[in-house]
This record gives C-alpha cells, sequence and structure tokens, in this order.
C-alpha cells in the first residue's frame, strides 16, 4: 500500500455536551444519529443530532426517568426504524421516533421529541442493567423473525420476539454456581429461516457460543480478562468472523467458517488499555475499526489456501488519537461509507471521515 491509497481518519465535527455518554450509533436511512446518556442528577437523556453541512446540530432531546445504556435497530425494518433500548433497571424497551402523515406514505420525525418519544414495546427483562443489545433480520427477507438478544449483569443472555409480549423465546444461563456478568451479545449466522446463533462475551473473559435452531452450546472459549464487545462480520450470511476486544488492549479474530467448531484465532495486542469496541465496515466486512483510547483501523486478509495456511492475518491500516479520553461508542453510517460518528468519556461526540476506504 503506497501513501495515496492509506486511509486517514479525520475529524469533521465535534460537539460537547452536559452529560455522560452511554451510547451513539445512527439512524438508518437518514443524515442523523441518536445518543444515550445521564446527568448529574442520574436521570436519563436521548438526545437526536442532524448532520448539517459538516456540522454537528442538536435535532431534538427527550428527559426520562431512567437512563438507557444501550440500544438497537437491529431487528427492525427500514420503513419503521424502531430503536430497541435496554437501560439500568433491565427494563428492555422499542421506541418509535416517527409518526405517519393522514394520507402520506412516508415517515417524518416528530419535531416534539418530548410528546412522542414513547416505548411501543415494554417488558422488565432482567433483574439489573442490560449491558450490551443486539437485533437481526429487521432488513432481510427470509432470514426468520426479527429478534433482540439482550445481556445482562445477572448473568442471562435472552432472546426475544417483539411479535411475543413478556416473555422471552430463548434464556440463556450459566450451569455452574458462579453468576458471569454478561457484558457483550452479538446475533450471527442467519442467512435462512431456520439458522441463527447468540455469541456473548462475560465479564471473566469466557465467549460462549448458543445454537438457537438446536437450543445447545455449540462452541465456547476464553480470553484474557473480560471481554467488551463482540460482533459477527455480518449477520445475515453464514457466519465467516467473530471480532472480540477486551480489557487488556487486545483484540482477537475467530475464523468462524465451518471447521466443524474449531476456530482458529487471530490475537492482536495492540496497546496496554481496554479496548471498548470493535465495528466492521457495513460496506466492506474485511476493514474494521477498534476504539479505546486511540482509533485504529484494519483490514483483514483471508489465509492463502495453496500454502496450506491455516489462518488469516490482520494489516493495520491507520491509527490516530483524537481524544484524551478513551472512546466508548462507535458507529459506522450505514448508508455513506467512511462517515462515522464516535463518543468518549469527556462528554465529546465527534464526526469522523475514513478516507480511501474504496480502494481496499
Amino acid at each position: 500500500m503506497n501513501d495515496f491509497e492509506k486511509p486517514f481518519i479525520i475529524v469533521l465535527s465535534d460537539k460537547p455536551v452536559s452529560y455522560n455518554i452511554y451510547s451513539t450509533f445512527w439512524i438508518p436511512c437518514s443524515a442523523k444519529f441518536i445518543t444515550f446518556g445521564s446527568q448529574t442528577s442520574t436521570n436519563g437523556i436521548v438526545q437526536i443530532h442532524e448532520v448539517v453541512d459538516g456540522k454537528i446540530k442538536l435535532f431534538q432531546e427527550k428527559h426520562l426517568e431512567k437512563t438507557l445504556k444501550c440500544g438497537t435497530f437491529g431487528a427492525s425494518s427500514l420503513r419503521n426504524r424502531h430503536v430497541a433500548t435496554g437501560d439500568f433497571f433491565g427494563d428492555l424497551n422499542i421506541w418509535s421516533l416517527y409518526r405517519k402523515k393522514a394520507l402520506e406514505i412516508y415517515f417524518c420525525y416528530y419535531r416534539d421529541l418530548e410528546n412522542s418519544f414513547t416505548p411501543i414495546y415494554s417488558v422488565q427483562g432482567h433483574k439489573e442493567v442490560i449491558n450490551d443489545i443486539s437485533g437481526v433480520a429487521g432488513n432481510s427477507v427470509g432470514c426468520g423473525a426479527p429478534e433482540i438478544v439482550t445481556g445482562s449483569r445477572d448473568g442471562y443472555v435472552k432472546v426475544w420476539d417483539p411479535r411475543q409480549k413478556e416473555k422471552p423465546v430463548a434464556i440463556m444461563e450459566s450451569i455452574d454456581n458462579i453468576k458471569r456478568e454478561c457484558w457483550a451479545v452479538a446475533f450471527g449466522n442467519s442467512y435462512n429461516s431456520q439458522e441463527r446463533v447468540v455469541c456473548a462475551g462475560y465479564d471473566n473473559g469466557d465467549i460462549k457460543m448458543f445454537d438457537l435452531r438446536t437450543m445447545t452450546l455449540r462452541w465456547e472459549t476464553t480470553i484474557a480478562n473480560g471481554l467488551c464487545s463482540l460482533e459477527f462480520d455480518r449477520n445475515d450470511i453464514k457466519m465467516n468472523k467473530l471480532l472480540a476486544t477486551g480489557l487488556e488492549g487486545s483484540i482477537y479474530i475467530f475464523e468462524t467458517r465451518d471447521r466443524n467448531n474449531d476456530f482458529p484465532c487471530i490475537e492482536k495486542k495492540i496497546y496496554r488499555a481496554t479496548i471498548w469496541h470493535g465495528k466492521h465496515l457495513p460496506q466492506n466486512r474485511e476493514i474494521f475499526v477498534t476504539c479505546g483510547k486511540s482509533l485504529h483501523l484494519f483490514k483483514y486478509h483471508y489465509c492463502d489456501e495453496i500454502t496450506g495456511e491455516r489462518k488469516g492475518s490482520i494489516e493495520e491500516l491507520q491509527h490516530t488519537d483524537i481524544s484524551e479520553q478513551s472512546i466508548n461508542s462507535f458507529d459506522w453510517s450505514p448508508d455513506k461509507i467512511g462517515l462515522a460518528v464516535c463518543s468518549s468519556f469527556d462528554q465529546t461526540i465527534r464526526l469522523l471521515c475514513c478516507t480511501q476506504l474504496h480502494l481496499h
């Protein structure tokens, strides 16, 4: 790769806020993104921001009695764009951000979010905080029911169907007497209406893969210390790669292609600090970013079957420091390649652009 093809990570705009940010992610098919956080009074706050002329502009805001921890649009259609959230009290809610105008076929935002951001589905999912949430099949055809998986401090991993009220369709828990806090969950292998797996990561570094078709533990392994995030490169195809990040500054890529559940692992040490998230580029599943005290952009290369190599390799494309404190959330735009948003512990939202990604 020559210097002309090297990607660069550019901060287009930054916006300080007056609350602690827990999650930031894009609203599909729009130039808007949503942030969850808590104020000093411990009450929750939801903000929708809009990108206008390359700048971050506050679009809507709502104050909540409970603080939201995580959210996803993964189980909703692009037409509805309902966001599923987990909060610090164990509640699972699905919210509607839109209203339908009479005699019109399109949806628009409520300008007054205070009066419109109300749950259309609500259930006490866990007894303690929901640490992570993932959705699947919202935008897919023929890939099974839209479902949501939640992982909680109470040690349970639960799968929910929004069409079924109050009760989860599956519950996974430890069979020993030691309760492990679930920090990360991810759907994968949803390539038809029968197959689907859920991966869960725990505070002691355990990773467990549950097969929802057979309701069995399909695979498990352990990394050093706690596991912070899990993500398949794509969840609507036969599972290909699973990206995991942890507390000690290492990333792990498990090659989950059909190998009789013997998944080779590529481990790379980046620095001695927590890597909070790893996110694959929606337009190119071989490129992914990790965020912690700095941003690192990587590309995955498959193994050469001619030489008999069993594992692929990772190439670092770029890294940069954009904040004095760690970046705790990150999301790629599903609509514009290279556009991203992130938040950090210094209570700042940043709009990013990664250049030259179409060359890789």
